[in-house]
């Protein structure tokens, strides 16, 4: 499948060959995890053990890469599962890392509880800021950390700018897209080195899977990661690698229609009286709108509100809708709300990003928008 086809047309058919068998135009889950050899040595396609390799998860690594511009794409068991493969492959004790002051909190869990023992060091900085960036990098430094937009307070990073910083510096850029997917934002055109993912997430699209992912487009990084995938072995099931994929074939058209939703959404937030800021780039106020607008192809599904009457009055209006379910994650075809403070950012208490005790964030799914509309305008009172 040549890089030259739409991005609708390569999510549906790069890795998507017909099966040589049958014929069949849907992969066939390879639910196996080891294959004959012709003689020692002797492998068929280079399958041996489907930790290695598996022809599933090779589809799905095919497709990842070809959507995100890159040489290769590589599939784990989760968006954490790949961000520690990435950790240790670029990073040795001593080293140095950048992360934004407005992180995912198992991202930040990551680095604050699990790198930090091995002696990887990073500092906070708000990467929304290249100054700020450019201040943080120190001479162990390695690599610079980037959500954009991050999780959960919709900040953007200039990704083109930000990837300046990092060549001046002689570091690596990784550039965190889950809540753009590749459909919308490509980092690895704007400079980035590394691109992550939780597929669990609009890749996947139908909250039926957990997964992650790594896509670089440097040939010798693209062969560390691939030798630690391995060594490691938190890679993606044939099963799951068979759901990512089948949800990306729908990517194109899903994202469209949360980005409707969302928009909708968040034009009602800013009306009303009980909201007192909206998070989403998409607002012509949002100090990141600008960037936004100039490196994404539209803003995307996640909204994120901080409520008037504090953490209380931002919990109770997520315990009072019905449409909204309360739950952790995003980007599933159902819209989901949540308390970032207590659920998914609770890691980050008492922290340099601890997130706002009012704030709820929502993943705006791609039901009817007016059945969203009525939903939030019953929750808030």
């Amino acid at each position: 499948m040549s890089d030259q086809h739409s991005f609708e047309t390569l999510a549906i058919h790069a890795g998507n060959t017909a099966d040589p068998l049958t014929g069949a135009v849907v992969p066939p889950i390879y639910q196996v995890s080891t294959y004959k050899q012709d003689g020692v040595g002797g492998l068929r396609g280079g399958y041996e053990y489907s930790r290695s390799a598996n022809p599933t998860r090779t589809a799905l690594e095919e497709n990842l890469a070809a959507l995100e511009g890159g040489r290769r794409g590589l599939a784990f068991a989760s968006g954490l599962a790949a961000e520690d493969c990435l950790l240790r492959t670029l990073l040795t004790p001593g080293d140095h890392v950048v992360i934004p002051n407005d992180a995912y909190g198992g991202t930040f869990r990551l680095f604050a509880k699990v790198a930090s023992r091995w002696g990887v060091e990073f500092s906070v900085a708000d990467t929304s800021d290249v100054d700020a960036v450019r201040a943080a990098v120190t001479p162990r430094t390695k690599a610079i950390w980037v959500e954009t937009p991050s999780n959960p307070l919709l900040g953007i990073t200039d990704i083109a700018a930000v990837a300046g910083v990092a060549r001046q510096a002689g570091v690596r850029l990784v550039v965190d897209n889950t809540f753009a997917s590749p459909y919308l934002q490509q980092p690895l055109a704007l400079g980035a080195d590394v691109v992550v993912h939780s597929t669990t997430k609009y890749m996947g699209g139908h909250s039926d899977v957990v997964g992650g992912a790594l896509v670089t487009g440097d040939p010798e990084l693209a062969e560390e990661l691939a030798y630690h995938q391995n060594a490691m072995g938190a890679v993606a099931g044939p099963f799951d690698a068979w759901l990512v994929l089948r949800g990306i074939k729908t990517l194109a058209v899903r994202m469209d229609r949360h980005d409707e939703n969302a928009t909708k959404v968040a034009d009602l937030l800013t009306r009303h009286a009980k909201v007192t800021q909206v998070l989403y780039p998409g607002l012509p106020d949002h100090p990141g709108h600008e960037v936004a607008a100039k490196q994404m192809r539209a803003f995307g599904g996640m909204v994120s509100f901080r409520v008037a009457g504090g953490e209380e009055a931002a919990v109770e209006v997520c315990d009072r809708t019905k449409v909204f379910t309360l739950g952790e994650s995003l980007g599933g075809v159902e819209s989901l709300i949540e308390h970032p403070g207590r659920m998914t950012h609770a890691s980050t208490a008492g922290s340099p990003l601890e997130v706002p005790s009012d704030l709820v964030r929502l993943s705006v799914g791609i039901e009817n928008a007016d059945d969203l509309l009525a939903d939030l305008t019953q929750a808030l009172g």
